[in-house]
């Protein structure tokens, strides 16, 4: 096997594949990176038996071959080699040779037959996204994924397609976050939980762009196909939170903000909530609706603080805590500049959502009871 292609775009594809290499694992083929010769393309393909990547770019073969290089150091060398051609080479002592300018260097490679192949997509059924459209709804939900490994099915988020529209959504206990956006084509219904590690990697690959992804689901599978890449996922089993169902439809009391304003201004209280003094404890952030305005404090051992945010209020005045953290990553996620909070008593869900998008991303947050 020998071919020369530039630094940038074998290093693009390194960086894509390399997210796809088990970093625990008792096979050693695992951590390494299939490479292989197809005319004038080369493949580089990782697989952890959970996610798989492949990756095509154009280069000049001279000779058709395939190796296994471990990711780790063939990464690490491409990447702090000069911005220039590249030649890879598998000599006959089976080492991959890497030439580049005035460096060489030889790395000991892995019988490609024992790599595992990815699995086949029987695609059931699929969805086509512009990918700056996938890449804002898991950056609106990913957040809300559950880190709890007791509860797999919420490690992940649910892909729903249902009249037309694709719902996301991510849950974890306390917290749920949902964006949903009509699509332009009519295609079947299903839906899928597809787990978050894999939705963090394919929101790096992606390109804030028009560019098309296509999603296909098989049983038990997933595919992300782009121009150059591909990632096959393993699907999350199991039965998903009926979210419509546990989302409130009425509010007893609503204020309407400024985004930045109340962002800010949690940011500065939660700096008394999550003080060091008592790392253990969690002190909620205390909102307190009034007429025309609310009042956001936290009180502990390491000091109080207390702001007054004035702003449009309906309904009863009431009192309520929250995890700061999470008011603030759904603060962090909503892009418009004024927002709906609605509440229903001081321990029932709130929902947090903007004005302007008419209801396509909503995040519900479960308060904290307040200790007085």
């Amino acid at each position: 096997m020998k071919f020369i292609c530039e630094k940038s775009n074998l290093l693009k594809a390194i960086n894509s594949v390399v997210r796809g290499v088990s970093s625990k694992t008792t096979m050693p083929i695992l951590e390494g990176i299939l490479i292989q010769t197809n005319d004038n393309q080369v493949k580089l393909t990782t697989y952890d038996l959970e996610l798989g990547i492949e990756y095509v770019i154009d280069c000049e073969v001279i000779e058709q071959g395939n190796t296994v290089v471990t990711a780790t150091v063939f990464s690490e060398i491409i990447r702090r080699l000069p911005d220039t051609d590249i030649s890879i080479t598998v000599n006959d002592k089976e080492l991959l040779v890497i030439e580049c300018e005035g460096s060489l260097y030889k790395l000991a490679t892995m019988n490609p037959v024992e790599f595992p192949e990815l699995p086949t997509i029987n695609e059931e059924n699929w969805v086509e996204l512009e990918q700056n459209t996938l890449k804002d709804m898991i950056r609106k939900t990913i957040f809300a994924v559950s880190t709890e490994t007791h509860r797999p099915i919420f490690t992940g988020c649910l892909f729903e397609i249902k009249d037309n529209k694709i719902n996301v959504v991510a849950v974890d206990g306390y917290r749920l976050g949902w964006k949903s956006k009509f699509l332009e084509e009519s295609v079947n219904d299903f839906k899928v939980v597809i787990p978050g590690k894999t939705l963090n990697e394919v929101n790096k690959i992606i390109s804030d762009s028009f560019e098309k992804v296509k999603i296909s689901v098989a049983k038990n599978q997933a595919l992300f196909e782009m121009e150059n890449c591909k990632i096959v996922t393993r699907l999350l089993e199991g039965e998903f939170l009926d979210y419509e169902r546990v989302i409130p439809k009425n509010w007893e009391t609503r204020i309407r903000g400024n985004k930045k304003e109340l962002q800010e201004c949690f940011e500065r209280v939660s700096l008394i909530s999550m003080s060091s003094i008592e790392k253990e404890r969690k002190y909620p952030v205390k909102v307190a609706v009034e007429i025309g305005k609310i009042v956001i404090s936290c009180k502990n051992q390491a000091g109080d603080a207390k702001e007054d945010v004035f702003l449009t209020t309906e309904g009863k005045n009431l009192e309520v805590g929250f995890n700061p953290k999470y008011f603030l990553d759904a603060l962090k996620a909503i892009e418009d500049e004024e927002i709906f909070v609605e509440f229903g008593s001081s321990l029932s869900p709130s929902i947090i959502k903007s004005v302007e998008e008419n209801g396509d991303y909503v995040y519900m947050i479960l308060p904290i009871r307040i200790q007085e």
